[in-house]
This record gives C-alpha cells, structure tokens and sequence, in this order.
C-alpha cells in the first residue's frame, strides 16, 4: 500500500509539472524570491530544474510502481521526501509562497496541507525503503531497462513538446472555453476579500496611526499609509484582469471583455524577452484584423523602453495595454502568446511557435467562417485517451509479453532439472 501510494502520487505530481514547466519555472523562481537567490537561478537553470524535477519525480513513481532497482529506487524516494518535507515545513512556517506547487495549478493545497500530505509520504518512504525486496516485481530484471528508457524519453519528450506549444491540460482560469467575466464574480452569499487601511499621519513631530473611522483633521500631515487582510474571503478564479492603455492610462477592460466580436490579445509579459523569430505571421493577423475591424491589442506588462524596443525590431503598428505580468504568465505560457477572445469568452489560445496562419484564400473570409474562429474539438478525455495509447498501453503490453517469457523460462529450467 506504500508502494502504490508513493507511485501514484509521484506520477501524478511529475506528470502535472511537466506538461506546465513554464509554471513550474515559475514557481521554483518564486522560491528563489523568497530566498534572495534570484540572481543565482537564471532563466535556462530554472527551466532546466522545472524539467528535470519533473522528470525525477515521474521516473520515481513509475520505478516504484515496477519494482525497479528496487533498493536503489526506495532509497531516492526517502532521500527525495527528506528535502520536500524540509522544504515544505519551512514554507508552512514562513509562508514565503502560497501555495507550493507541488500538482502545478492542478490541485491546490495550502502549505499546511502540503506539511500533512508530505509527512504521510515520508513515513510510507521510510516503510518502503526498510523493506524494498517485498515489492513484486511487475517485470523481470532482464527486461526492466525498457520501462526505464522508455519512461525518461516519454516524460521529457512530453515537457519539451508542452514547452515548444502549450501544456496538453490547461487547468488554469483561462483555459479554452472559460468566461473571463464569470472568472471575475463573486456568487452571492460569499464575501470578498475585506482589507483593513491605517493612515500613519505627523503632527507637531509626533506620528500616530489612524483609520478612516477615526481620521484627524487637516492639521495633521500624512506619511505613509499600510493595508491588511483582516478576513481572506472569498477570492474569485481571476481578480487582476485589467487591460489599460498604454497612451492614456485608460482601463478598457469591460470593452474588450463585452465585445460581441473577436479580439486578438498578444500576450507578453516581458517584451525584451519574447521571441521575435515570427513577428511576420503576427504583423499577417494585425492587418487580417485591420481588414476586418477585429479588435487587436498587445498586453505586456513591459515599460516604454521594452515597448519602443520591440515596436522598431518588428515595426508593430499595434496598440499596447499594461497588464499584470503574473496574469500574463497566468494566461499562457508562451512569450509572446496570442489569444482570442469573442464576448469574454476565451475561444482559442496559441503558442509563438504554432501561430495560425490565413492562406491568401483566407484573409477576405470572416473569422466565424474559419477553423481559427472556433474552439478547438480537442477535449479531455481524447487526450487522456492518447496517452493512455501512447504510454500505458505500450508498458502494459511489455508487461504481459514480460510475464509469458519468464513462465515459460521459468518452465523450462524446471525441465531441465527435472531431466
């Protein structure tokens, strides 16, 4: 049973990381943040730690499950729950992240949830790696090293095709399909959010704390002021959708989400750091959008310096807004990223590597007439399906073809020595 509770949880929060390494990137940045390492984990390193985590953990779960190398593999295990625990009681004391990260934006759990679950897995480790030779085996030790190739090309194949597109599963607010105004609301009988200010004011050298309830009159001169949580509330899907101009500071946000038609939102958080390498095809849809009075918007939460810049290497003629750039990252994880919106609804989501492209035939066609203007017929359970194909059935097979080989091997030396 600790077996099989280890293995299933180590595939599953593997799995989860790496069809997001961007959010799991992310995430170990924020570590990193909360440390004051920032400046020792470049961009590459933590990309490169997002995958590698993720592959750990999924190679773990998936030796486990097998019984391969069974001493070598339990020992890891208890080895890789030591530093999680560790870690995740320091972020249940000092609360220096929200939430840990450890099944991405799959399931959320507080850091206290996190401490208990990890504690359960660290004692399911230590009984495992007291005992590893009781696994059984579900494949012979002649033809494990199958599973292990077949398990390390299968995960990081996975994270670098998720990293060239999108992730396979979008279990973020903007996923394809979601209402970004429906995200925004607050349904009746919650409360929001209620936050506390205190004004700290000078008068005659001497400063004093005051609230609205109870604030002096002109005499005193303001200093600075401080705002608390004082009850968390609820707090809806998605909070920080704001959409302002760039020129004028205008918040536009209600326009383009009750737009009855389409808009394209290029998604960028950092300008100076978004791939240039297909600013062609994004210049093709800025005029078919021209053509066709579609609305078209860059969102970045880059300054005038970041916008100039990009604006004279791919000559942009479209209009900037400011965002926030968590949201940005949130909305998807490619930079830049294009998004299409029609009513607040999010109808398709692509990567800067997979932009779509109108064939000359196409750009005099209205948008509801093309596949682009569609949500996508992908769903789910089709993609669970596929990698149940591509994965579970092909180890499943190995297994069974396993199991008659070593039967009838077995078989024979009995034979053998009974002749």
């Amino acid at each position: 049973m600790c077996r099989l509770l280890l293995a299933a949880t180590f595939i599953l929060s593997g799995y989860v990381k790496a069809v997001d390494p961007l959010g799991t990137q992310y995430k170990l940045q924020d570590y990193a943040s909360a440390l004051s390492l920032s400046h020792l984990l470049p961009d590459w390193m933590s990309l490169g730690m997002s995958v590698g985590l993720s592959a750990v953990e999924f190679c773990l779960g998936v030796f486990l499950l097998f019984a391969i190398h069974r001493r070598l593999v339990s020992r890891l295990t208890l080895a890789f729950m030591v530093v999680m625990t560790g870690v995740t009681l320091w972020i249940a004391i000092a609360d220096p992240v929200k939430d840990c990260g450890c099944f991405g934006d799959a399931l959320i759990l507080s850091n206290t949830q996190t401490l208990l679950k990890n504690i359960v897995l660290l004692a399911a480790a230590v009984v495992v790696s007291r005992n590893p030779l009781r696994m059984m085996r579900f494949i012979s030790k002649t033809n494990q090293w199958i599973v292990i190739n077949y398990t390390i090309l299968f995960i990081v194949f996975t994270s670098l095709l998720c990293l060239y597109d999108l992730p396979l599963f979008d279990f973020r607010p903007y996923h394809v399909g979601a209402d970004i105004r429906k995200g925004m609301e607050i349904p009746d009988g919650e409360q929001p959010p209620q936050f506390e200010t205190t004004f700290i004011l000078e008068k005659n050298g001497e400063r004093k704390e005051f609230t609205l309830e109870n604030y002096p009159d002109s005499t005193w001169t303001f200093v600075d002021s401080k705002t608390v949580m004082t009850d968390e509330g609820y707090v809806p899907p998605i909070h920080d959708f704001v959409i302002e101009r760039v020129d004028d500071g205008e918040d536009i946000t209600e326009d383009v989400l009750s737009d009855p038609g389409y808009t394209f939102l290029l998604i960028s958080p950092q300008l100076e750091k978004a791939s240039d390498s297909d600013f062609g095809t994004i210049d093709q849809i800025y005029e078919y959008c021209q053509d066709h009075g579609y609305r078209f918007y860059c969102l970045t939460a880059s300054g005038d310096e970041g916008i100039a810049r990009w604006s004279d290497l791919t000559g942009a003629e479209y209009e900037y807004c400011h965002t926030d750039p968590i949201t940005l990252k949130t909305i998807i994880r490619s930079n830049p990223g294009l998004v299409l919106l029609k009513n607040g609804v999010v109808v398709r989501k692509w990567s800067h590597n997979n932009l779509p492209v109108f064939e000359p035939s196409q750009m005099g066609l209205p948008l509801d007439q093309l596949e682009a203007g569609h949500q996508p017929e992908e769903s789910a359970p089709r993609k669970i399906l596929e990698i149940l194909l591509w994965f579970v059935l092909p180890l499943l097979l190995l297994t069974f073809a396993d199991r008659i080989w070593e039967t009838r091997r077995k078989s024979k030396s009995k034979t053998k020595k009974s002749s």
